[in-house]
């Protein structure tokens, strides 16, 4: 009888303890709702800045976000080519490491040769008369003073530590042309030429390593159009960069 007793005391203070909660439809929909608009707003408003420097609301900019982003794009295209490069290499290293596959081109090689010399695609031989006849060197016309390269309308020069980057741009409208040059006067630089303004953006080149450039820069709209530079070497790079033609102003640290 005791028993009976203390299981049943038990029982009901568990009972007691126990306590349901009622979750209506509706409310489970809100509760759904309210959570996807939270994560779209920490989407929108935070991460897509600070990861892709996507910025639909301006509000990334305005925190930083955008630029760490940008930033983050940057170093992962960065990544890319040096991944892209040491596979290219990696790919040349097995091919000369492969005797057959050397012994194969050589053949080929050697059948090419052979088809060509059948052919009569072999260089003529030159005469005795005509070897022993120097050439005549070609007259080069000296340039008039309308003829003359322009100067340079602007020249800046800056030293970039391990790792540092900096950015320089040319106001420009679309059409717009204007001619550059830049050296790295002995040492080498990744670059990225692109362009941005009015929600626009291009990428007009990339390259890694390289010591120097010169060209046009065409801007495909209006806007800010120019060249970031990283020094990924272990030294300090000092790089030189000209412009001049059709644009408003340089901008420049």
């Amino acid at each position: 009888m005791t028993n009976d007793v203390t299981n049943e005391t038990y029982e009901n203070a568990g009972a007691g303890h126990i306590h349901g909660v009622s979750a209506t439809p509706r409310g489970l929909v809100r509760a759904t709702l309210a959570s996807m608009a939270a994560a779209s707003a920490i989407l929108t408003l935070f991460w897509l800045p600070s990861e892709y420097g996507v910025d639909p609301t301006g509000l990334g900019r305005v925190m930083g976000l955008t630029q760490m982003g940008e930033i983050k794009q940057q170093l992962y295209a960065e990544a890319a080519d040096e991944d892209a490069v040491l596979a290219a290499q990696a790919a040349a290293e097995r091919v000369s490491a492969d005797p057959a596959l050397l012994a194969r081109l050589d053949a080929l090689e050697s059948q090419v040769a052979a088809i060509a010399a059948a052919l009569g695609a072999a260089p003529p031989q030159t005469s005795s008369s005509e070897a022993s006849t120097p050439p005549v060197a070609p007259a080069i016309a000296s340039p008039t003073p309308e003829q003359a390269t322009p100067a340079w309308r602007d020249e800046v020069s800056y030293t970039l530590a391990p790792t540092q980057g900096i950015e320089i741009k040319l106001v420009m409208s679309e059409g717009a042309r204007a001619e550059f040059e830049w050296t790295a006067n002995g040492a080498v630089l990744n670059f990225d030429t692109h362009g941005d303004g009015g929600g626009q953006n291009v990428t007009y080149e990339q390259g890694r390593g390289v010591p120097d450039q010169s060209g046009e820069l065409v801007a495909a709209f209006d806007g800010n159009h120019g060249w970031f530079w990283r020094n990924r070497t272990d030294a300090p790079v000092s790089f030189t960069l000209r412009t001049r033609g059709d644009y408003d102003r340089m901008i420049a640290p």
